[in-house]
């Protein structure tokens, strides 16, 4: 019960006395309510402002892949294609038969797939692929098709290699060869997949999807560059 003045009371000898005024201590009122509401204010501001930072980054890796240019005379040691659409294939395809590469890698192929089938999708010729076209079939992710892709340019002692894979995938499949390969040039060419309009990629859906889970990929791709580097110390 609370008062809000001093009552007085009669003691056993008869004398008048006045109790003590109560505290007012409700939950409503207390002080200690105060330090949880600040706390969630600081969390929902931390919150805030790594979203805001998230929001930023993805739109500054998105308009980076949507600017990616080809290469003005494209040229290497050697080239190394990433699969994941037969357009990249092609294009590395034609690459070395244009004679700006010596030797061409077709990284992450799968098992059951054979040089000829390769060769006919790709409308290449089968001694060029005889002569000049290694098939990795080991590498089953970006940061394989990196391991992979060093242990053949280190037992070739390539110095420069042509990098071709999606506009999309250039990001993520650049860092994992720079970090596998620091010693190796690597020379970005992108590969435009038909129906991806990347400049403009705000105005589809399905574009947007695209980029946020490449997004995601690169940038965990890239702390765990990070995390490797700091534990090595």
């Amino acid at each position: 019960m609370l008062w809000k003045g001093p009552v007085e009371v009669e003691t056993a000898s008869g004398e008048s006395g006045q109790m003590p005024q109560a505290v007012d201590t409700t939950p409503e009122t207390g002080a200690p309510k105060r330090p949880p509401v600040r706390r969630r204010a600081l969390t929902c501001l931390f919150v805030g402002v790594l979203c805001l930072a998230l929001l930023v980054s993805f739109l500054d890796f998105a308009q980076r892949v949507g600017s990616i240019s080809m290469p003005g005379d494209p040229r290497a040691d050697a080239i190394v294609v990433l699969t994941g659409g037969t357009e990249r294939v092609e294009r590395a395809v034609s690459l070395l038969s244009e004679g700006r590469a010596m030797r061409l890698l077709i990284s992450g192929v799968h098992p059951g797939t054979t040089r000829k089938q390769i060769a006919s999708i790709t409308s290449a010729d089968m001694p060029l692929f005889d002569c000049c076209v290694d098939l990795d079939r080991l590498a089953l992710n970006t940061a394989g098709n990196a391991t992979e892709t060093a242990a053949w340019a280190q037992s070739h002692a390539f110095r420069s290699l042509l990098v071709v894979t999606s506009a999309y995938h250039l990001p993520r499949a650049q860092a994992e060869l720079a970090e596998a390969l620091p010693d190796v040039d690597l020379v970005a060419y992108p590969v435009y997949p038909s129906g991806l309009d990347l400049k403009a990629w705000y105005l589809s859906p399905k574009t947007i999807h695209l980029l946020m889970r490449e997004y995601v990929k690169y940038t965990l791709a890239r702390l765990r560059i990070v995390a490797t580097h700091l534990t090595s110390f």
